[in-house]
């Protein structure tokens, strides 16, 4: 299984798109953990990985991260990160 953030040139077919999101919340009496955001990209990346495989794909094509900070009225601040693709699975 692997990710890739460009586009494979190699006979395949596309199985779907596949999303995962991560989230930390940040406590409002500390200072934002913005060092947590390598974990929450590697808990993405697993999760695309995991849900790749599950589909049957070989891999993942054209992967993209959205990464936001989410904050709310009267709850904490939300550190999100969202990861989706393209699977694929090879021809032989």
């Amino acid at each position: 299984m692997f990710l890739t953030t460009g586009t494979i040139h190699r006979r395949h077919t596309i199985q779907g798109i596949v999303n995962a999101t991560s989230h930390l919340m940040l406590d409002s009496a500390t200072i934002d953990a913005f060092e947590s955001m390598d974990q929450l990209f590697s808990e993405v990346q697993e999760k695309l990985k995991e849900r790749a495989t599950d589909a049957g794909a070989d891999g993942i094509s054209d992967v993209r991260f959205n990464t936001q900070v989410v904050e709310m009225q009267v709850a904490p601040k939300f550190l999100v990160i969202t990861g989706y693709g393209t699977m694929i699975k090879f021809e032989d």
